[in-house]
């Protein structure tokens, strides 16, 4: 005899959620409010992140920039994804997701989030060899004056 049992989800803490899947990502919570559509802080992310419930649209902003639908983020469970992990290694394919059992629902990732975390990345790269080539500058500016002051202490 086969038993189903139904989760019963009356304690979905929607920020709490979204806070678990962000760190399984890696994302700090400053990189993560740099992904959003309206930017938000460091602190702003960790007040969302202690919400019980967030509003629809927040939801999605938040969701989309982690790469996930917010069905995921309302169904994450760790032990869910865990399960997932054990008995899918290497399986994982869009097609064979069954919606209808939420324990094995995967995140549908999307390349948005990627994609700007990619432009981010580039754009610390860019800053980097500016400021790299700034610092190169000055310290050839820096030689040059060093030689000078020699030259007129020796009086030449």
């Amino acid at each position: 005899m086969n038993t189903i049992f139904k989760e019963k989800n009356d304690n979905m803490h929607i920020g709490h959620n979204i806070k678990r899947i962000r760190e399984i990502q890696g994302i700090k919570q400053e990189a993560f409010g740099q992904l959003c559509r309206n930017k938000y802080s460091q602190q702003r992310i960790s007040d969302f992140e202690n919400m019980v419930a967030l509003d629809e649209p927040l939801l999605d902003e938040l969701a989309t920039a982690l790469g996930v639908t917010p069905e995921f983020v309302k169904s994450f469970k760790e032990e869910n994804v865990i399960y997932n992990i054990q008995n899918n290694s290497n399986t994982f394919n869009d097609n064979a997701i069954d919606q209808s059992h939420s324990q094995h629902t995967q995140p549908t990732f999307n390349s948005d989030g990627s994609d700007k975390l990619l432009a981010l990345l580039e754009k610390f790269m860019e800053d980097d060899r500016a400021k790299t080539q700034s610092i190169s500058d000055l310290s050839k500016a820096v030689l040059d004056l060093s030689n000078e002051v020699k030259k007129l202490k020796e009086g030449k």
